[in-house]
């Protein structure tokens, strides 16, 4: 009975529009259409490189080997097993033009079968093998458009790859497989495997890998040929890819991006529940006289409660409707622009997922912020038809609203725990949103306490009194503004801080202590010119040398690693591993013992201390590292400190000499010089002299991680500007719901003589003055979220970015002032009789 009166009388309510509840449906909106957004993104791009797998990877399946090429016998297995197969070999190397400008390109040499999937695009067009053909007897090769401008070089014109001689015979605009190259430190360059023989870049112990890529026959179960791979070529050391997820790396940068960004949404939801709950509270202020007749006529708790749930649930089912609406349809509508623009690819169209998690995020954010304001209304009684005092209601509804809620706010959090995949952010993201509006909420009544203890001390101001007044007054708006405003500021504030100090950790810091250049693929023999032409050299600070093989840790204690140490980078992929007869210059040992100068048993090893104590390993336990096909096993018997942060040398790996005695493999060197000038004679005669030594800017190399972290930032800017939007239509429906307020209160100050122009400066302080708080507070919020990711996730130093934090300030009152000024044209204009009497 009370369920179906409390819905005819919703119904009945529902006829007079959307007036007071725009705000409401404003905020669901913009929050469902944030994460809608994200999740519709992220999706598309799965779904894209899920049906283009075999595309991405440039066949069905790929073995990958480091610094060697298959034997007779694995190249024969996969022959059998395959209907094609491709061999690619992939490292850096210098290009020289022929007036002696020289660039490190990202070289890939491949043979007659690439690609087996997919299509290179040449400019201008013509079949790759053509290109290799070459023209003068010399042989092709082809490369990206940005490498032949920095080399001065077009279409016809040659230059030099280590001893070999290449006529440059069209532009390369696609390779297929281009999502795989992974993160390169130069330009690409494609030249054929055949064509590489006597140019001396791919000798004994130089670093390359290895990918062979194999067609297979249509219908092959993928999991149980990678289980037969596996099986039958065990101890090999190949990597294993293929076509169920092509680009693993891709696919994991792409989900923890969108983890993030979609908990940055929620900080979205959490501002727009604010502004939800406001809305919802200024509209039941405004029902106090007809929930007072209602019951007088016999209405009870229940079906108050449920008259109002009831609207606040057709609302908000508008309000996703039209979050997921934008926030799918907006993606799906630009998709063409947006795949152009994504390095991988992308199939733009609904998806259930990411609208049942948006739908689900705003249905919970809905019930969390609306139900106590519906509590309270349950207990507006009969008798506030004849004293206002009487609809006043206990600031806290009951235990059982405040268990719901937090229910509600727990259930909320393993939903984005389990969407997101990464419980530690998750729940550092809802600790850093909840202490933020703890602060912002305690601010809040501070600001409005400190503006009630000065109002009286300010009668020689009174432009400044009313502000204080209007804030510290009754029915002030200064929490709904403090909080929806003060909490986007504070995610825009951290991202600011945090973007600067990466930005200052690498273009400041970084350079003054890192080497000039790396020069790799260093032989034995070479190694006395090298440090005798650098040693000479006044204006070079430091040299550090090293011999460097490249190996993967398969196991750790007879496990395979990937179980030991799931997700770690260091059991990812191949890692450099070098050995030393004494402790090395510079080193500390934190734990265990160094085997000694002349050692000569069984192999050792020293492990760095902080990503051992990451993997929870330690002294005693024991490592397998394949190197070059090679199973070495070696027990830790030292933990080192190794300092990543400095971009020099530093090896998580060393053994002792007897260990990989035999094995081929190259020198690598550091080189800290004084001046650019220097930087370029050392390149110039270091490379002239010797083809096969690739030498990589440090420079160069840090420009480029300073751009990946701007466009990260630059997305999460945008994640979090949809909060401060958010947070902007809050301030407007606090203005606008305190317009009658103001209304009132100019009518009686015109009264008493005051003037326009001095209502409005009391205005104007009222918005500065809230939005400068709200940004201090922000502010402070947000350098300590800037501090602690610096600190505890990005393992940096930490310092004040105060650009980025005065902006902050100004643009809280700038945002405040604006929000204020669209609605003070009202209270200027009023007529006080006019108002004054329709008041009474």
């Amino acid at each position: 009975m009370s369920l179906r009166i409390a819905a005819r009388l919703a119904r009945r309510e529902l006829r007079g529009g959307l007036r007071g509840f725009r705000i409401f449906l404003a905020c669901v909106i913009l929050g469902v259409a944030a994460i809608a957004a994200v999740g519709t993104l992220r999706e598309s791009i799965r779904a894209g490189m899920s049906e283009q797998g075999a595309a991405i990877l440039g066949g069905d399946a790929e073995l990958e080997l480091t610094y060697r090429f298959a034997s007779e016998d694995e190249f024969a297995w996969m022959a059998r097993n395959a209907d094609a197969v491709s061999e690619i070999a992939d490292f850096r190397s210098m290009a020289i033009a022929p007036d002696g400008r020289r660039e490190l390109t990202q070289l890939k040499a491949v043979d007659h079968a690439y690609p087996l999937v997919g299509t290179v695009v040449l400019s201008p067009d013509m079949p790759l093998d053509v290109a290799f053909g070459g023209a003068g007897g010399v042989p092709g090769a082809v490369m990206q458009p940005i490498l032949a401008a920095r080399l001065g070089i077009t279409v016809g014109d040659t230059f030099r790859l280590g001893e070999r001689e290449f006529r440059l015979m069209a532009e390369l605009v696609k390779e297929p497989d281009q999502t795989r190259a992974g993160f390169g430190l130069g330009p690409r360059t494609i030249v054929s495997r055949a064509n590489l023989d006597g140019s001396g870049l791919l000798s004994a112990g130089s670093l390359f890998t290895t990918k062979y890529r194999l067609d297979l026959p249509e219908g092959t179960d993928l999991a149980a040929f990678e289980a037969r791979a596996l099986q039958e070529l065990d101890g090999s050391g190949f990597r294993w890819s293929d076509a169920r997820n092509a680009s693993p790396r891709v696919a994991e940068f792409v989900t923890r991006l969108g983890a993030f960004l979609v908990l940055v949404g929620l900080s979205g939801l959490a501002v727009g529940g604010v502004g939800i709950s406001a809305a919802l509270r200024a509209y039941l202020a405004g029902k106090v006289q007809v929930i007072a007749t209602l019951r007088t006529l016999g209405a009870d708790q229940r079906t108050i409660f449920l008259t109002y749930f009831i609207q606040v649930g057709v609302l908000a089912l508008l309000g996703i409707i039209g979050g997921l609406i934008l926030g799918v349809g907006l993606p799906v509508l630009l998709g063409p622009v947006i795949a152009a623009r994504l390095p991988v690819p992308a199939i733009f169209a609904p998806y259930a997922a990411p609208m049942a998690e948006a739908a689900l995020y705003s249905v919970l954010s809905v019930l969390i912020f609306t139900l106590w304001p519906l509590a309270r209304a349950r207990n507006i009684r009969a008798a506030a038809l004849y004293r206002e005092a009487a609809g006043a209601t206990r600031r806290w509804p009951g235990w059982p609203w405040i268990a719901t809620t937090l229910g509600l706010i727990a259930l909320l959090l393993l939903a984005a725990m389990l969407f997101s995949g990464n419980t530690p952010l998750t729940l550092w993201t809802a600790g850093g949103i909840g202490a933020a509006l703890l602060v912002l909420t305690l601010a809040a009544m501070l600001v409005q306490r400190l503006a009630r203890s000065l109002r009286p001390r300010l009668r020689g101001r009174p432009a400044l009194g009313w502000a204080l007044g209007a804030i510290g007054g009754p029915g002030t708006t200064a929490g709904p503004v403090m909080l929806s405003l003060g909490l986007g500021l504070a995610v825009l504030a951290a991202v600011g801080q945090i973007d600067g100090n990466l930005r200052r950790a690498i273009a400041a810091d970084l350079p003054e202590r890192a080497p000039s250049f790396f020069f790799v693929d260093l032989q034995k023999d070479q190694m006395d010119w090298f440090l005798d032409r650098l040693e000479t050299d006044q204006a070079v600070s430091r040299i550090d040398n090293a011999p460097m093989l490249r190996g993967i840790i398969s196991r750790i204690n007879g496990r395979p690693a990937t179980e030991v140490a799931p997700g770690h980078w260091v059991v990812e992929g191949d890692r450099a591993v070098s050995y030393a007869d004494a402790l090395p210059a510079r080193t500390t040992i934190t734990a265990g013992t160094w085997w000694g100068e002349g050692y000569s048993g069984a192999p050792q090893l020293s492990f760095a201390a902080e990503e051992a104590m990451e993997m929870g390993i330690g002294i005693g336990d024991e490592i397998t590292v394949n190197i070059l096909g090679r199973d070495i096993t070696a027990p830790i018997t030292s933990l080192r400190e190794v300092d990543f942060s400095s971009v020099g040398m530093g090896f998580v790996l060393l053994m002792n000499p007897a260990a990989v005695a035999g094995a081929p493999h190259t020198f690598i060197a550091t080189v800290y010089a004084d001046d650019q000038e220097t930087e370029e004679n050392i390149l110039r005669d270091v490379t002239d002299r010797f083809a096969n030594v690739t030498a990589i800017n440090v420079r160069d190399a840090l420009s480029q991680v300073t751009d990946l972290l701007a466009g990260l930032a630059s997305a999460t800017s945008w994640g979090a500007s949809i909060t401060l939007l958010t947070g902007f239509l809050v301030l407007i429906g606090a203005a606008a719901a305190d317009q009658r307020a103001r209304t009132y209160e100019a009518a009686i100050l015109k009264t008493l003589g005051a003037t326009r122009g001095r209502i409005l400066t009391s205005l104007v302080l009222r918005a500065l003055i809230l939005g400068g708080a709200a940004g201090g507070v922000a502010l402070g919020a947000g350098i300590g979220g800037g501090w602690a990711v610096s600190h505890f996730v990005m393992d940096t130093s930490f310092t004040v970015i105060w650009p980025s934090a005065i902006g902050i300030i100004f643009g809280g009152m700038l945002v405040t002032l604006l929000a204020g000024l669209v609605f003070a044209l009202g209270p200027l204009r009023a007529r006080p009789a006019r108002t004054l009497r329709a008041r009474e």
